[in-house]
C-alpha cells in the first residue's frame, strides 16, 4: 500500500547508501596508494553527476509530478497530441543531464591537470582524460543497484500481468501497477547512468584515438572536420530509424502470426485450445538476430570507411558528431518512452476517466510509440558511440590523410 513517493525514496536510499560505500572504498583505495588525491575527487564528480541525472530522469518520468502529467492530460484529446506532449517531454529531459555531464567533463579535466601538471606549467591532457575516464567509473560505480533496479522494471510488469491473467483481485492489479510505473522509472534512470558514462567512456576513448593518430589539435575549419562532425551528427538517427524499423517489422510477424492462429487453431478463441507460442518466440528471436545485422555492420564499417576517406582528422570530426548527437537522442528517448508508459499507468490509477476511457486509449497509443523508444533504440545508442571509439582506437594507425586527399 506504499505511495509512489514512498516507493521512489526507497529507491533513492538504495543509490545513495551505494554512492557513500563507493565513496569510502574510493578513498581507502586513493590514501593506501599513494594516488594523487585530484583522482579521487573525479571520482567522486563522475558519483555526483551520475547521481544528479538519476534526479533529473526520475523528476520527467514519475508520474508524481508534472512532467509526465502533462502528458496524461495531453491524452484528453487524442493520440496525436499524446505523442507531441511526450517528444517535448523528452526533448527538454536533454538540458540538465548534457549539462550536468558537461560539469563533470570540465571538474574532471581540471582535477586531472592538477594531479599530474605538464612541463613547464603546462597543462597535461593525458592526465586530463585519464580524469574523465575516473569519471566515468564514478557514474558507474553504483551499478549494482541501478542494473539491479533497471531489472526489476520488466519483472514488476510480468508480475501485474500474471495478476490480471489469473484474475486475482482488482487491489493486486493496483499494486503490481505502483510497482510497475516504479520499474519504468527505475529502467530511465539506469538508462541516464548508461549513456552518461558511455559519453565520458566515448570521451576517453576519443583522447587515445587522437594521441595514437598523432592528432594534437582539432581544427574544425579543416576541409575534412567539419563534413566528418556533420556526418558523425547523422549516424544516431541513422542507427535509430533501422532499430525502430526493426521493431515495426518483428511485431507485424507476429501480429500476422497471431492472427493465423486464431483463424486456423480451432477453439483458440474460446479459450479452448492452447496457441502455438514456440511459432511467435521463433519468429521474435529470428527478427531480432536478422534485423540487427545492419545496424551493427553501421557501427564498425563507417568508423573504417570515413577513417579511409577523410582521414584521421575526418574520423575524430565524426566521433565527435556522433557522441554529442548520440547523447541527446539517447536521453530523449529513454525519457520520453518512460513518461509516456507511465503516463498511461496515471490514467489507469483513476484519473482522466481511467482505464476504458478516450483519454486511456490515447495513453495506449502514446505507450506503444514509447516501447521501441526506451526499449530498443534509447539504450542501442550506448553501444554505438562507443563501439565506434574503440574501432577507431584500434584502426588509428593505418589512418593517414584520406583517400580524399585533404
Amino acid at each position: 500500500n506504499a505511495t509512489q513517493e514512498d516507493l521512489l525514496a526507497t529507491l533513492r536510499r538504495s543509490v545513495w547508501t551505494a554512492s557513500g560505500v563507493v565513496l569510502v572504498i574510493a578513498l581507502l583505495v586513493v590514501l593506501l596508494t599513494g594516488v594523487p588525491f585530484y583522482y579521487f575527487l573525479a571520482i567522486l564528480a563522475g558519483l555526483v553527476a551520475g547521481n544528479g541525472i538519476a534526479w533529473f530522469t526520475e523528476y520527467f518520468t514519475s508520474y508524481t509530478n508534472k512532467p509526465t502529467r502533462s502528458i496524461a492530460e495531453a491524452a484528453e484529446t487524442g493520440p496525436a497530441t499524446t505523442i507531441i506532449q511526450g517528444i517535448a517531454v523528452g526533448m527538454n529531459s536533454t538540458t540538465a543531464p548534457v549539462i550536468i555531464v558537461a560539469a563533470a567533463m570540465l571538474l574532471a579535466l581540471w582535477f586531472g591537470t592538477q594531479a599530474i601538471p605538464g612541463e613547464n606549467g603546462a597543462l597535461n591532457i593525458t592526465a586530463g582524460l585519464y580524469a574523465v575516464a575516473l569519471a566515468g567509473v564514478g557514474m558507474l560505480s553504483t551499478l549494482g543497484v541501478t542494473l539491479a533496479t533497471d531489472a526489476y522494471g520488466p519483472v514488476a510488469d510480468n508480475a501485474g500481468g500474471i495478476a490480471e491473467m489469473a484474475h486475482l483481485p482488482p487491489e493486486v492489479r493496483q499494486r503490481t501497477d505502483a510497482l510497475d510505473s516504479l520499474g519504468n522509472t527505475t529502467a530511465a534512470t539506469g538508462k541516464g547512468f548508461a549513456i552518461g558514462s558511455a559519453v565520458l567512456t566515448a570521451l576517453a576513448l576519443l583522447g587515445a584515438y587522437m594521441d595514437a593518430a598523432s592528432i594534437r589539435t582539432l581544427n574544425i575549419l579543416t576541409p575534412t572536420v567539419l563534413p566528418g562532425l556533420l556526418i558523425g551528427a547523422m549516424l544516431p538517427f541513422l542507427f535509430t530509424a533501422l532499430t525502430m524499423t526493426a521493431v515495426g517489422k518483428a511485431a507485424k510477424e507476429i501480429v500476422l502470426e497471431v492472427r493465423r492462429q486464431f483463424r486456423e487453431i480451432v477453439g483458440l478463441m474460446e479459450g479452448k485450445a492452447k496457441p502455438d507460442y514456440a511459432r511467435a518466440v521463433d519468429i521474435s528471436t529470428r527478427s531480432a538476430l536478422r534485423e540487427m545485422v545492419l545496424p551493427g555492420l553501421l557501427a564498425v564499417i563507417t568508423p573504417v570507411l570515413a577513417g579511409f576517406l577523410l582521414g584521421k582528422e575526418g574520423l575524430a570530426g565524426l566521433l565527435v558528431g556522433a557522441i554529442a548527437a548520440g547523447f541527446l537522442l539517447a536521453v530523449m528517448m529513454a525519457n520520453a518512452g518512460g513518461a509516456w508508459d507511465n503516463a498511461k499507468k496515471w490514467i489507469e490509477t483513476g484519473q482522466m476517466g481511467g482505464k476504458g476511457s478516450p483519454a486511456h486509449k490515447a495513453a495506449v497509443v502514446g505507450d506503444t510509440v514509447g516501447d521501441p523508444f526506451k526499449d530498443t533504440s534509447g539504450p542501442s545508442l550506448n553501444i554505438l558511440i562507443k563501439l565506434m571509439s574503440i574501432v577507431s582506437l584500434v584502426f588509428a594507425s593505418v589512418f593517414g590523410s584520406g583517400l580524399l586527399g585533404f
